[in-house]
């Protein structure tokens, strides 16, 4: 029977004064994941390797984790035939809970700090939003918030910069072009560094539903804050006490 090696990062902090790397022999069968592999070594040869998955599916985002270097989810990377070792690391942004399990809450607290969607004043008793407006918005809502984004930049992963990534980015572009919305969030990215972003579209490549972050929520962000500050628009607001 045919195997497959996988090189496991391992590491418990309490117990650990280092992280270390086990391998592990694995049955290969056809179209298996790494996920598959991972969760036979757990069921079948090491019960304490630790991560984190849920729907197997390519739907939840939860088994993010870092394939031969890559960020990936581990359940949507075949395993092929001609392979023959697999490093699996968990993703480097974030701090290491246990193994392959990362510490993701800083996530949930960035989105707290967003400033949320604020309607505009309306008589209307409904509103009335046009499709070309709903397509604008739909992209970012595929998001399944897996932070693959958010491991692979490198000012996060690298300089560990106060940098709100680009899934918070894409977040703020989502609201920032409701048609309804009225909330200005241009000084919430300027302190959290959007300018720090170079553009190297990583984030976009990495993304497993294909958003493109970067054209269309970093890029079109960065533009309308320059729009906004600019000496020509403080100008009219001086003149035509425009706001926007």
């Amino acid at each position: 029977m045919k195997t497959i090696t996988l090189r496991i990062f391992r590491y418990n902090p309490e117990v650990d004064s280092k992280p270390r790397f086990e391998n592990y022999d694995v049955p290969f069968e056809p179209k298996m994941r790494v996920l598959n592999a991972i969760r036979y070594i757990q069921e079948n040869i090491d019960g304490t390797l630790t991560f984190r998955w849920n729907c197997g599916a390519g739907r939840c985002g939860s088994c993010s984790m870092e394939v031969n270097g890559f960020p990936s989810l581990t359940c949507k990377y075949e395993i092929t035939e001609e392979m023959k070792e697999i490093t699996v690391e968990p993703m480097k942004a974030f701090p290491v809970i246990k193994d392959l399990l990362t510490d993701v809450s800083s996530m949930l607290q960035t989105a707290r700090e967003i400033p949320p969607f604020s309607p505009q004043d309306s008589e209307e008793e409904f509103w009335k939003i046009m499709p070309e407006d709903v397509e604008v918005t739909k992209e970012f809502r595929k998001c399944i918030e897996c932070y693959l984004c958010q491991d692979t930049c490198h000012v996060i992963r690298n300089h560990k910069m106060n940098y709100i990534g680009p899934r918070w980015v894409a977040k703020v572009a989502s609201l920032d072009k409701h048609p309804m919305d009225s909330a200005n969030r241009s000084e919430f990215l300027n302190k959290r560094g959007i300018w720090l972003c170079n553009v190297t579209r990583c984030c976009q490549e990495v993304c497993p539903e294909h958003i493109k972050i970067t054209e269309n929520a970093i890029i079109p962000e960065k533009e309308r804050i320059v729009t906004e500050h600019s000496p020509i628009t403080a100008l009219k607001r001086k003149i035509f006490g425009e706001t926007k």
